[in-house]
């Protein structure tokens, strides 16, 4: 795949996934796992606000030799802590996994990798998030664009590591930290249910050729992130793609800071 012919796009796709099946509702440590596979965005209200949930782990895990960066996972935590209310605090918990032994994944596949190996799910006022930073790429990728991260669950998303890696670090590309930093804050919006994805729009600003992302080019939920924004160099707060103001009050009517 030619370096020339892709440039580091956020083409996020959404897939829906079956909510809930009698498989899904089985049980870890006790617990029912079926308010963790239902579909993107159904749990927009529960993340952002803390009627239901006060406090958050994220549950990380990576493939051996795909570690995040600590930068870019500080930058999501930090992210979160802006835009949702949760007064009893957020963990991150970290883990490497053996490598699947796979080139290119499907979404079905990534949500049977997650059913397998994930162990933290909602408890009590606890909710429960999983992150996987997979090697290999998606099956959807071409030699024009690559998808870096996906949002398949209410609180799921898949980053392929593997593709972020080829595509930063080189002098004419983005910094790993700011990409990687970019397409976790991109993905978990999806969960907050932009753009019109289980968080209503107050204004129509939806971009209807791309899905479920904001037609503001400048916007973090933009398709293509890098449209109108600098992603070369330092990584940095103030280079990182933000939430335009319609997508800010979209939140804010739905529970969020």
């Amino acid at each position: 795949m030619s370096k020339q012919l892709i440039k580091a796009a956020l083409l996020s796709t959404i897939l829906f996934l079956s909510a809930c099946s009698k498989d899904d509702d089985i049980q870890d440590n006790g617990n029912s796992t079926i308010g963790n596979r239902l579909s993107t965005g159904d749990s927009a209200h529960e993340i952002l606000s803390d009627e239901e949930f006060t406090d958050m782990v994220i549950e990380v895990v990576y493939v051996e030799g795909y570690q995040p960066s600590q930068i870019s996972l500080n930058n999501l935590t930090s992210f979160i802590k802006q835009r949702c209310y949760k007064p009893g605090g957020i963990e991150l918990n970290l883990r490497a996994i053996q490598a699947p032994g796979k080139e290119t994944y499907t979404i079905q596949e990534i949500d049977s990798i997650e059913r397998e190996i994930r162990s933290q799910y909602n408890n009590g006022k606890r909710l429960a998030l999983f992150i996987s930073f997979m090697d290999g790429s998606f099956n959807e990728d071409t030699d024009s664009s690559v998808v870096l991260g996906v949002a398949y669950r209410n609180t799921s998303f898949v980053v392929f590591e593997e593709t972020i890696q080829t595509l930063s670090d080189q002098i004419t590309e983005p910094d790993r930290d700011l990409l990687e930093s970019t397409v976790l804050r991109h993905e978990f919006s999806h969960l907050l249910g932009l753009v019109d994805l289980g968080t209503d729009m107050l204004t129509d600003h939806l971009d209807t050729e791309n899905g479920h992302h904001c037609n503001v080019e400048s916007c973090l939920m933009n398709f293509k992130v890098e449209s109108g924004v600098n992603l070369i160099g330092m990584s940095s707060e103030e280079n990182i793609p933000k939430l335009d103001q319609q997508c800010l009050a979209d939140l804010k009517a739905n529970g969020g800071k």
